[in-house]
C-alpha cells in the first residue's frame, strides 16, 4: 500500500514531468542521445559504388546477381538511473531534500526516453547496491522507478560511489546512457567513474543545496552528519569560521568538476532551491550544438 502522501507526490511529478519531457524536451533528447550500432534491415541489387563487405554471398548465390545488405541506425537507447541513496539525500534546506529533487530529475529523463521508445533502469546505491531495476519500456515501469527513488528506505547511509558505476558496467551490458544523480560528496571513485565512461554514456546530474556552499549566522548551531550520524557544534557568527567552511565546499566542488572534466563527462548541476528543468534543458541543447559543429 503506497502512502497517501507519496501517492500524491508522485501524480504531481508523473503530471510536471510527463508534460515537461514531451513539450520541451522530446526533440532536443531524439536529436542529441542517438542509439547505438546497426541494425539489418533488408538486402538489395548492387550499385556502383557500393562497400563489397555488404554483400550477402547467401542471396548473391540464390539469384545469381550481386545484392547488398542494407543496415539502419538502431534508434532505441537503454536509460540507466543510476542514484545515490546514502543519507545526505535526506538532506535540503529549501523547496525539498535531494531525493525529491533526484527523484524529479530521473522522471524528467525517464519519460524522455519513453517517449522516443527507449528502455529506462535503475540502481539505487550507498555504500552497496540497495537496489537494481532492469531496464523496461513503457509508463507504468517508469512510474515505478520514480516511485522506487522517492519511497526508499536504504539499508545503509553511507556513501560509495564506486560501487554504482561498477554496478552499472555489470548490469548494463550494452552502450547505454546513464544520469548519475548525486551531491558527489565522496572519492575515490574517479577509476571506476573512468571504466563506466569508456562504455556508456556518462552524465554527472550534480545536486546542490545552498547549505553545501555557505553556513547562515544563527550564533551556536549543532550539524549531524547523516550519514556518520556524528554531531559538531560550532558558532556560526564569527566569520572566520563561515569563510573556512565556505573555502572548504568550494574546494571539493572544485576538485569534482575538475574529474569531470579530466573524463570529458557533461555536467549538469541541479539546485534544490531552483529548477529541475532548466538544467536538463540547457545541458541537452549544449550537446545538441556540439553535435551540429562536428
Amino acid at each position: 500500500m503506497i502512502p497517501k502522501e507519496l501517492l500524491k507526490q508522485l501524480r504531481k511529478i508523473e503530471f510536471v514531468t510527463a508534460k515537461l519531457a514531451n513539450e520541451e524536451l522530446s526533440g532536443s533528447y531524439t536529436s542529441v542521445f542517438k542509439g547505438q550500432g546497426l541494425a539489418f534491415r533488408d538486402v538489395r541489387q548492387y550499385q556502383r559504388g557500393d562497400d563489397v563487405r555488404k554483400i550477402d554471398w547467401n542471396v548473391t548465390a540464390r539469384m545469381n546477381e550481386p545484392f547488398v545488405k542494407v543496415f539502419v541506425e538502431e534508434r532505441e537507447l537503454t536509460v540507466m538511473l543510476v542514484v545515490d541513496a546514502s543519507g545526505s539525500s535526506l538532506f535540503g534546506t529549501v523547496r525539498a531534500p535531494k531525493s525529491q529533487v533526484a527523484g524529479e530529475v530521473a522522471a524528467l529523463a525517464a519519460f524522455s526516453a519513453i517517449h522516443n521508445n527507449d528502455r529506462v533502469g535503475l540502481v539505487l546505491a550507498s555504500d552497496h547496491l540497495e537496489k537494481l531495476v532492469p531496464p523496461k519500456k513503457g509508463e507504468k515501469h517508469v512510474l515505478r522507478v520514480v516511485r522506487e527513488i522517492l519511497a526508499f528506505q536504504p539499508q545503509s547511509h553511507g556513501t560509495n560511489l564506486a560501487i554504482a558505476f561498477e554496478t552499472l558496467v555489470k548490469v548494463a551490458r550494452r552502450r547505454s546512457l546513464a544520469f548519475v544523480i548525486s551531491d558527489f560528496f565522496d572519492d575515490g571513485f574517479e577509476r571506476a567513474m573512468a571504466l563506466a565512461s569508456a562504455k556508456h554514456d556518462i552524465i554527472p546530474v550534480m545536486l546542490v543545496d545552498p547549505r553545501d556552499e555557505s553556513l547562515p549566522d544563527v550564533g551556536l548551531a549543532t550539524f549531524e552528519d547523516l550519514e556518520s550520524g556524528e554531531s559538531i557544534t560550532v558558532d556560526t557568527s564569527d566569520a572566520r569560521v563561515r569563510e573556512h567552511y565556505a573555502q572548504s565546499m568550494k574546494a571539493v566542488r572544485d576538485e569534482r568538476i575538475r574529474v569531470f572534466r579530466k573524463h570529458k563527462l557533461d555536467l549538469c548541476v541541479v539546485r534544490t532551491d531552483g529548477s529541475f528543468v532548466a538544467p536538463l534543458r540547457d545541458l541537452f541543447a549544449h550537446r545538441a550544438k556540439r553535435v551540429r559543429s562536428r
